[in-house]
């Protein structure tokens, strides 16, 4: 896979892989895009790039993705 998955986009995607394939997140992930209005521009701009790149990846990329949702990293602290 040429494009890197940013942890941000790694953790979106674990939210909405239920689905369990590459092309049912990106459906998911449709969906959900299409309830978030302009006072969502954040995740808009984070799911668009995430939507980009499952849709260059392959199958067998998303498959070697490590969907583990992580809630320890803290990227608010400063």
């Amino acid at each position: 896979m040429n494009t890197t998955i940013t942890y941000e986009e790694q953790q979106l995607i674990a939210i909405y892989s239920s689905e369990g394939t590459r092309s049912g997140v990106i459906a998911t992930l449709e969906a959900m895009r299409q309830e978030l209005g302009s006072e969502d521009a954040e995740l808009l701009a984070l799911t668009d790039s995430a939507i980009s790149k499952l849709r260059d990846m392959t199958d067998a990329d998303f498959t070697g993705l490590d969907l583990t949702l992580d809630f320890t990293e803290d990227t608010d602290a400063g």
